[in-house]
């Protein structure tokens, strides 16, 4: 029923005078415009108590914090004359009307009337299904204190040892400090230590004696206890003196016999001193709380070492090279850990390798298993394998890894579960080739602003059949986006794949944006506020390797030819200016061309790449690979490998379609 108001816009009183609850009626200022008889004879308001604001009358702090919450609710408790009241308070209109608030009160029984056990059960069960809804150590904590305030205590707070709120094994003594983890309070203002502040163990006091026996402590007089703190913490003292804080019970938060903290509760004048049947009650609800506690702990540990995991698996910055223009974002989950991954690989002819994984789950083995596939692509890019090749081995590795680690009961093997795209970025061609296992499709937004889906076949998850996998080559101009990501930044709870695809074409839908700028388009779009999934994110802006940057000729398979193309190496060398080169250059293809003429078959290449290094090749072919070994001071041969390994940073071999390339290369100078 909505009060009505009168010509002076008074509320006259539409509420009965005659009933069993208490009633105020309170405006958005908290005045009290009106009080039936039962509301004036329970709280002992004077007579002209109407018209004047609440903190005018002399009701028990629990009273007035709860009659001046901003929210509704019901059966609250506060204690008021050593009476239990439950109160309710509720907006008089909710379709527009006054703004103004009815408080009901009801005299539920006294503070230790014969009602007190049902009353005492009804808080064990309504604070015990408030704490540990979750797995965080610090809310699980402020839970604790919450539930009990004002219907138990005043104030209440838990401290912990150090090391507890981070996962940490609990190292307690009666010289460790406690440091405080939460804190509740009928005021705002409550007269105890904030939040993050160091607690120490006073000697003598209740909680130095609670850590020492390893027992709750009820204290109904704190006289004795607040001297001894004064001297160490006057100011919190006197803000508690003049809060009339009397009494305490503090409760060992312990599992198994590990003491992870103290749980502390107080109570102001005009309220009792806590007795016995309190502390039932507080060791209760702390006992349960302690399993929480220590739960949340060691999640949070786990949590922990799989993040410190996954961060030592992760590149920790992306390698120098020069065909492309790189931007990488990793975003973790809500849920924890994952294993997505990405990679810049640089391979041998200025070429690029870009990896973006995912490994199905959550956790350290997830982080674990990311770790061991990043570890193997790298190795067998460093063998310069096709992309599909290259997922072929790794899917017979993930096969590998799932019969190492059969399931417990002996039933079918567990699969391992990722996907992987693999693409190689040649800046000379300008042609990039890709394949995937399981993996969301890549994206190529070109200079004109258009924006692609690449069409590559799908290919199954790693470990699933052993099947090939196929490749397509792509065309890109110079300038153009490469966009590689893993399926939580296109999949949500909210939309599928298809509209997330949707969504990414129109984020890359703007030309002449850097790699960065665009990371943070797309996030923008598509990442949810609550990502129930991490997300992996590479964007890659494709250069070209210069024409006069590159040099090739063809070598006929005669022994005198060596002399003609050491000579036009060393002229295209002065040209780039890199005479100081041309020695170690010369003798690396001496020895490299005349290994092909001898043991190789036609045809013959050389080429030389100008990038960030002096890239020598030679091609023949051939698929014999040479190998490097010690000669013997008998030996003939045998030290041409021995002498490009010393002269090179880098050198290998590696396969296209036909033949084979020995490469190597040279340092430019400063």
């Amino acid at each position: 029923m909505r009060p009505a108001a009168d010509g002076r816009g008074r509320h006259r009183d539409p509420i009965p005078v005659v009933v069993r609850e208490a009633v105020l009626l309170l405006d958005p200022d908290r005045v009290l415009r009106h009080a039936n008889d039962e509301a004036r004879r329970l709280l002992d308001l004077p007579a002209d108590c109407e018209g004047r604001p609440l903190d005018a009358f002399d009701l028990p702090p629990a009273l007035t914090a709860l009659l001046h919450g901003s929210e509704e609710f019901t059966d609250a408790r506060a204690v008021v004359h050593d009476r239990v009241l439950g109160v309710d308070l509720h907006p008089t209109d909710r379709s527009g009307g006054p703004s103004h608030l009815i408080a009901t009160l009801r005299d539920t029984a006294p503070l230790n009337g014969p009602d007190t056990a049902r009353l005492r059960l009804e808080l064990l069960y309504r604070a015990g299904a408030s704490i540990g809804t979750t797995l965080d150590i610090t809310r699980t904590c402020q839970e604790l204190a919450a539930a009990l305030v004002p219907a138990f205590a005043d104030f209440a707070c838990v401290d912990l040892y150090e090391g507890v709120l981070a996962g940490g094994e609990p190292r307690p003594g009666q010289s460790r400090p406690l440091h405080r983890a939460a804190l509740a309070g009928i005021g705002e203002l409550p007269p105890l230590l904030a939040p993050g502040s160091p607690v120490p163990l006073v000697p003598g006091t209740p909680r130095a004696r609670a850590v020492a026996g390893l027992r709750s402590v009820v204290e109904p007089d704190l006289s004795s206890a607040l001297a001894a703190w004064d001297e160490i913490h006057p100011s919190t003292v006197a803000a508690m003196r003049d809060q009339g804080v009397h009494t305490l019970v503090t409760v060992p938060l312990a599992v198994g016999g590990t003491l992870l903290g103290v749980a502390t509760f107080w109570r102001a004048r005009p309220r009792p001193a806590f007795d016995e049947e309190d502390r039932t009650l507080a060791e209760e609800l702390t006992a349960r709380a302690a399993v929480l506690v220590e739960n949340a702990r060691r999640y949070t540990r786990e949590h922990t070492m799989a993040v410190a995991l996954q961060h030592s698996l992760l590149p920790a910055g992306l390698p120098e090279q020069h065909a492309l223009e790189v931007a990488s974002r990793y975003l973790p989950a809500q849920a924890g850990v994952g294993g997505d991954w990405f990679d810049v690989i640089p391979l041998s002819g200025a070429r690029v390798a870009l990896v973006v994984g995912d490994v199905v789950g959550h956790g350290v083995h997830a982080a674990a298993t990311m770790g061991r596939l990043r570890t193997a692509v790298h190795t067998f890019s460093s063998l310069d394998l096709a992309p599909d090749e290259l997922l072929g081995h790794l899917d017979a590795l993930v096969n590998r890894l799932d019969q190492e680690h059969p399931a417990p009961d002996g039933s079918e093997r567990p699969i391992t579960g990722a996907t992987c795209l693999y693409a190689v970025y040649d800046p000379v061609a300008r042609r990039c080739t890709l394949a995937r296992a399981g993996h969301p499709p890549p994206a190529v937004a070109y200079p004109d602003g258009r924006v692609e889906i690449v069409d590559l076949p799908a290919g199954p998850p790693l470990g699933l059949t052993g099947m090939p996998y196929e490749s397509v080559e792509l065309e890109l101009p110079e300038g153009s986006r490469l966009v590689l990501y893993t399926d939580g930044l296109v999949e949500s709870r909210s939309h599928d794949l298809d509209h997330g695809l949707k969504l990414l074409r129109a984020a890359l839908a703007h030309p002449g944006r850097d790699p960065r700028q665009t990371c943070e388009d797309v996030l923008a779009a598509l990442l949810p506020v609550n990502p129930a999934d991490d997300t992996a994110l590479l964007v890659a802006r494709t250069r070209a390797l210069p024409a006069d940057h590159v040099a090739d000729w063809e070598v006929p398979a005669d022994p005198a030819a060596v002399a003609r193309v050491r000579a036009a190496v060393t002229r295209r060398l002065a040209d780039w200016g890199l005479a100081d080169q041309a020695f170690a250059a010369e003798l690396v293809l001496s020895e490299l061309i005349t290994n092909a003429i001898r043991y190789a078959a036609p045809p013959i290449r050389v080429r030389l790449l100008r990038d960030r290094a002096l890239i020598c090749e030679v091609r023949d072919g051939s698929a014999t690979s040479p190998h490097l070994r010690y000669a013997t001071d008998t030996d003939e041969g045998g030290r041409g490998l021995f002498l490009v390994a010393q002269l090179a940073e880098r050198w290998g071999t590696r396969y296209p379609a036909s033949g084979k390339v020995i490469w190597a290369e040279l340092p430019l100078a400063e």
